[in-house]
């Protein structure tokens, strides 16, 4: 922007300089004409030009005016194709004019509309072709070599009015202002093409900078389809994992209870063959109950009797169910409110309980269970405890493995003994969501 500032003030200057210089050298033949008159010696100075001049008002009145067009045109920026090279054309021949009343000593005026139009037309298909133009037009308007197609009146012929003296330094004072000129279009030439080499610099560093945003682009786009991918297979593994817990819960919660009341029922068909239907009417109704399971699994995978029965209701129906399909004795112990936890709170100690009863009877051949569960402060602790068998080498099966995965998405905790029979704790942190204002 500084850069180009400063070609817009050096392009002012020269045209406020040519100006000058035109103003200057008019006046000098406008004096020297009117002084001619004067003095009674224009026969003289027309058997020296051997033609009439240009009257004495009129040369510098001719020279502004075409000066003042040829501004005007200059300042016609939004033109392109036919209208610009019409518009540079009609500059040429202004200029061309202005020199020829100065007699060809200036010729500085070309340079001013070479000037202009390298600044107005930076990126013009035709820019070029008109900058070789109009040096050529400049280098043509020698004054030996106009002098040979045209007739026109020197500037020292003009200047021989004046003493020699005087003469001399009148013309050095052209010469300089139009050495000036030179200087001017020099330096305004220098600036503009640092501004236009800036602006391929810029242009090659923000391509640059493009090229790396893209390739930046291109890396996080690659980065996030593997994280996507890699997410994707996460959620398969989970959701697998997930339906593997709850077809473990409901299919092995159901089939322990009916290989159990099956196991029972053979030992009292001879004895007992009463008391043998009754148990197979229970091993049929955890099996409808394992079937409704496994149907609300597969469609939403929540136990289909939290849908029907608060927490605690919910837990007692199944330990009463595994006490009447297996005949073990399950005592059941609950000091904190259930009916304020989540939904996803709900079904971890649903899951937890039922699984613990299910593995203390299917591997512990336990007879008799403890559950106990109490609240201390947002804990919500689980104990359950059996007199099985125990194991004093556990070895993490299916069951414990999912407890564990399942207390872990809420942050909970799952300890286990199998020493004097089976001891399981579950620790399970609550938002309590649904607290009253009663609770503890």
């Amino acid at each position: 922007m500084e850069g180009k500032k400063s070609s817009d003030y050096v392009l002012l200057f020269m045209k406020n300089l040519n100006l000058i210089i035109i103003i200057y050298i008019a006046a000098l033949m406008a004096y020297s004409i009117s002084g001619y008159l004067k003095e009674s010696s224009a026969g003289e100075f027309l058997a020296k030009i051997g033609r009439l001049p240009i009257s004495a008002w009129k040369l510098p009145v001719m020279a502004l005016c075409l000066y003042a067009a040829c501004l005007l045109l200059m300042r016609m920026e939004e033109v392109r194709g036919l209208a610009l090279a019409i518009k540079i054309s009609l500059e040429l021949v202004i200029s061309f004019f202005i020199s020829y009343i100065l007699g060809f000593c200036y010729t500085g005026i070309v340079l001013l509309v070479l000037a202009n139009t390298m600044k107005q037309f930076p990126k013009s298909t035709w820019k070029f072709p008109f900058a070789v133009g109009i040096c050529l037009i400049y280098l043509l308007l020698d004054f030996d070599l106009i002098s040979v197609y045209f007739s026109f009146i020197p500037l020292e012929v003009y200047l021989e009015y004046f003493q020699s003296d005087v003469r001399s330094v009148l013309m050095g004072l052209v010469n300089v202002s139009g050495s000036m000129n030179t200087f001017t279009f020099l330096v305004f030439m220098i600036l503009l093409v640092r501004l236009q080499m800036n602006e391929k610099e810029k242009i090659l560093t923000l391509n640059e900078q493009l090229n790396t945003a893209n390739m930046e682009l291109y890396r996080a786009n690659v980065r996030l389809e593997e994280y996507a991918k890699e997410s994707e297979r996460l959620a398969e593994a989970r959701e697998r994992n997930r339906l593997a817990r709850e077809i473990h819960d409901t299919l092995g919660h159901a089939l322990t209870g009916i290989i159990t009341g099956i196991d029972a029922c053979k030992a009292l068909m001879e004895t007992a063959p009463e008391a043998a239907n009754g148990q197979l009417t229970a091993i049929a109704d955890v099996a409808r109950s394992g079937l409704t399971d496994v149907r609300r699994s597969i469609k939403a995978l929540r136990p289909d009797v939290l849908d029907k029965l608060e927490l605690e209701q919910a837990l007692m129906q199944v330990i009463h169910k595994m006490h009447v399909a297996t005949g073990a004795q399950i005592e059941f112990q609950c000091a904190a409110r259930l009916n304020c936890l989540n939904e996803d709170e709900e079904n971890m100690v649903y899951r937890i309980v039922q699984e613990c009863i299910t593995n203390a009877i299917r591997h512990g051949q336990a007879d008799k269970i403890w559950i106990q569960i109490d609240r201390e402060y947002n804990m919500l602790k689980i104990h359950i405890k059996d007199n099985g068998t125990g194991c004093e080498d556990i070895k993490e099966g299916f069951g414990l493995h999912h407890m564990e995965e399942r207390l872990t998405m809420l942050q909970g905790t799952l300890n286990y003994s199998g020493s004097g029979g089976f001891t399981v704790e579950a620790r399970i942190p609550i938002r309590w969501g649904r607290e009253d204002e009663h609770d503890d």
